[in-house]
């Protein structure tokens, strides 16, 4: 059984290492999420890399409190 995850606590985490993005979390159940995040910092950079920068920025609660993630990730001109 996985721990529950606030999704503001997410949110949190990112906006820590993403300072300035628009950040979006929802979760039904607390165990799977969509994060949906615009910022400049993606600009130029390809979809895998993006991934990372929230990955890294979520650190070891992926797998454990986080089952699953599906991510949204634009730069601003991206989202419009």
């Amino acid at each position: 059984m996985f721990r529950r995850m606030d999704p503001a606590q997410i949110q949190s985490l990112i906006l820590q290492a993403i300072p300035g993005a628009r950040v979006e979390v929802e979760s039904d159940d607390n165990v799977h999420y969509t994060a949906r995040v615009v910022s400049d910092r993606f600009q130029g950079q390809s979809r895998l890399q993006r991934h990372r920068v929230i990955h890294e920025a979520i650190g070891p609660a992926m797998g454990r409190e986080i089952h699953a993630l599906s991510l949204v990730l634009k730069t601003p001109q991206e989202a419009g």
